[in-house]
């Protein structure tokens, strides 16, 4: 009963970060009209770079030092990848923005694997893709398609960018280094979309709220859960990212899907359970 108790607090950490992220993505939503989705996406990552820095208080002169490369480098995988998801995110609903970009870790997943099965995964996973893709008369954006697949090449860069910067950094340093040169990149181009209602305190609290639940507490429960999951077992759970999006678009945004979306973000979701229990880990760099 005791072993029964101590996966399940780690699975819930993983679970609960999980939530944390789509809760934030849906709260995003509603800055749109006002700060637009570039706005929103400044706010949220200026918030979580502050709180970062007061939680890990890395020096910045690491800006300036060996690995500054990487830094910049992911730091332009977030500004990117967040960037690129709202704006898929005012286009399409939650949960099949979400099924898109997912092709990012999934494709890293397949890239460092050599298994015959992975070969199935990435069948089933493209029968959901395609399944999805907006044919002609479909009431689906192709645009917002198009960025929500950018997001996931973005994020597919992030996950590799990751490993670097956790082997060089200790504790979330790297991150919040990261999140500071992700703020630079978007602030002017936040600023210019959102103009002076960025000003108002009822937007800045929904800001807020979305860096935190997008950025900080997330990020503090699934660090925590790294250390007592399987990396496998961590994958696999990650993989119902897709699934919780679409349950939170139809719950809190109201967003329905069609039962062919929601059997092609099911193939995805099984395909990337798969992909990820049996990926390796990454190489070194």
């Amino acid at each position: 009963m005791k072993g029964g108790s101590g996966r399940a607090t780690p699975v819930a950490l993983v679970v609960g970060g999980i939530v944390s992220v789509q809760c934030g993505a849906a709260a995003a939503t509603k800055l749109f009209d006002d700060v637009g989705p570039v706005g929103t996406v400044m706010m949220r990552l200026v918030f979580a770079a502050v709180v970062l820095m007061v939680i890990w208080r890395p020096r910045l002169s690491a800006l300036r030092g060996s690995h500054a490369g990487d830094l910049i480098a992911f730091g332009v995988a977030l500004a990117a990848m967040n960037t690129s998801f709202y704006l898929a995110l005012d286009r399409i609903p939650l949960g099949i923005a979400v099924t898109f970009e997912f092709v990012g870790p999934l494709g890293v997943a397949f890239a460092s694997s050599r298994r015959r099965l992975d070969l199935v995964w990435a069948v089933i996973a493209g029968v959901g893709i395609v399944l999805l893709t907006p044919t002609p008369g479909s009431d689906l954006d192709l645009l917002g398609v198009v960025l929500a697949l950018v997001a996931g090449g973005f994020w597919a860069a992030y996950i590799v960018l990751t490993g670097r910067i956790g082997r060089a950094f200790p504790g979330g340093q790297g991150l919040a280094l990261a999140m500071v040169v992700a703020s630079a990149l978007i602030l002017a181009p936040g600023i210019a979309a959102g103009g002076s209602a960025l000003l108002d305190p009822g937007f800045l609290a929904i800001g807020f709220a979305v860096a935190m639940l997008s950025s900080a507490i997330p990020y503090s429960l699934e660090l925590e859960a790294l250390r007592r999951l399987a990396r496998g077992t961590f994958g696999v759970l990650m993989s119902l990212e897709p699934a919780v999006a679409a349950t939170i678009g139809f719950i809190a945004l109201g967003q329905d899907l069609s039962t062919l979306e929601l059997v092609a973000i099911g193939l995805v979701v099984i395909a990337s359970a798969g992909a990820l229990r049996t990926a390796p880990p990454p190489a070194e760099a």
